[in-house]
């Protein structure tokens, strides 16, 4: 490696060990998940009872995308006003999990009650069965189902139905779904989605990277959660055959050279990071990118904490949902009530 780094790189280190996954011969690969799945549970009499309710709907059978939507427990009544809907992609490095993964369920279930919203929390493909832009093509397919509900009422699943406000919609991803946010979201420039309207884009440590190594990528290359050899592996299983992370897809700086001043009429962008993530500094650039195009941003970055850290540390999944809910009631502020 030609740039000096302040610390040295494990050479003994298997990321496909570290990830749990095997490469198999046809290219496909076998993950031996950790994180348990969980049905959803859309009956409001289950016991104990649940913050939310939850059930699965297909999107395309033909490439077996479905979507777990989300609504609070209880429902809100209809004199109290419908509620925004957060489109929600899950991480996983393109490689892994799915919305039924306990740690993205409980995320999406906990948005619902306490923000109030509906959430459509999009199972897309994963790399390297099937490469980007696989997965931002299922993404906008998803946008087209939602305007599919918003204008065939009559046709639309009850909870879209009954308490979703199309106008008051926003795009959150969490991880390699907060790439796949931004990405969905300068799509969706290109779309006539009405009577939908993108109200805000919300990326919770988006994977970004690039070919040269950012400062705290060195300083964090052993990192616990997110080795950089672990990150390039994803990488490497997820963009398309024979690309470097200089791709569009995955450095940030390229992206600001491929779509340039369209990047400003992206809507307002809450973005979270921490310090301990390796992925922290290229987080940063994309805010500034944003900045740069006059897109309102809202940075959190905080010193402390590290990639996925909501997952272990309960108070740090407290402060992103309440940062979440200070952003989607700030943009969107709520209905009074009659």
């Amino acid at each position: 490696m030609a740039e000096s780094s302040p610390s040295k790189q494990n050479l003994t280190f298997d990321p496909y060990e570290f990830l749990k996954i095997k490469l198999n011969p046809n290219g496909s690969l076998t993950r031996n998940y950790v994180v348990p799945t969980v049905p959803p549970s859309s009956d409001p009499n289950n016991s104990p009872p649940q913050p939310a309710l939850s059930k699965d709907i297909i999107l395309n059978a033909s490439t077996k995308t479905s979507i777990r939507l989300f609504i609070p427990n209880p429902p809100p009544a209809s004199s109290s006003g419908k509620l925004p809907l957060i489109l929600y992609f899950h991480g996983g490095g393109f490689i892994m999990y799915h919305p039924s993964s306990l740690i993205f369920h409980q995320s999406c279930s906990t948005f619902a009650a306490e923000i109030p919203v509906v959430v459509a929390s999009v199972d897309y493909r994963l790399t390297p069965e099937y490469r980007l832009p696989a997965a931002y093509d299922d993404a906008v397919e998803s946008l087209l189902w939602l305007k599919s509900q918003a204008q065939n009422p009559n046709e639309s699943d009850p909870w879209i139905r009954d308490h979703v406000d199309f106008t008051k919609c926003f795009l959150m991803g969490n991880s390699a779904g907060g790439n796949i946010a931004y990405f969905t979201s300068l799509r969706a420039l290109d779309l006539d989605l009405s009577p939908i309207k993108i109200e805000g884009l919300l990326l919770n440590s988006p994977f970004f990277g690039g070919v040269q190594r950012t400062e705290s990528e060195l300083r964090l290359i052993n990192d616990h959660i997110l080795p950089l050899p672990a990150g390039d592996l994803m990488w490497t299983l997820s963009l398309p055959e024979g690309a470097d992370r200089d791709h569009v897809y995955c450095n940030p700086t390229v992206s600001d050279v491929v779509y340039g001043e369209k990047i400003g009429q992206l809507p307002r962008t809450f973005i979270n990071g921490y310090g301990g993530d390796p992925l922290v500094d290229k987080q940063k650039e994309v805010a500034k990118i944003l900045e740069a195009h006059g897109v309102p941003v809202e940075p959190y970055f905080c010193e402390d904490g590290h990639h996925a850290v909501e997952i272990f540390d309960r108070s740090k999944a407290q402060a992103l949902v309440d940062y979440v809910k200070k952003f989607i009631l700030s943009t969107v502020p709520p209905q009074s009530s009659m």
